[in-house]
């Protein structure tokens, strides 16, 4: 039983850490690189939702760099979508402000 409690609690402790290393990883690298124009990211992130083919014929690199958003600010479930991409603004403004 102790044996358990040990692996269960440094199981527990792993997955804390990856979890806030996840979240510094956002935070530190990954949207500070949308600072540089984020209404057009959030306009794209937009795109991807309500379309079923967003890309059409422009190069797909800015999508998939978008789609990168919904991965690490993730819609809540409910969420309608103005108040999804205005969640996603402000934490593009909130991670650029700490960056720079």
């Amino acid at each position: 039983m102790r044996r358990l409690i040990i692996v269960f609690a440094v199981t527990a402790a792993i997955m804390l850490l990856i979890f806030q290393s996840a979240e510094w990883y956002a935070d530190a690298s990954a949207i500070p690189r949308y600072c540089a124009d984020p209404d057009a990211a959030v306009a794209r992130v937009h795109k991807i939702l309500i379309e079923a083919e967003p890309v059409g014929d422009e190069p797909k690199r800015d999508y998939i760099v978008a789609a990168k958003l919904i991965f690490l600010v993730p819609q809540e479930e409910g969420e309608p979508l103005d108040s999804y991409l205005l969640r996603v603004r402000e934490r593009i403004s909130k991670s650029c402000r700490q960056a720079y």
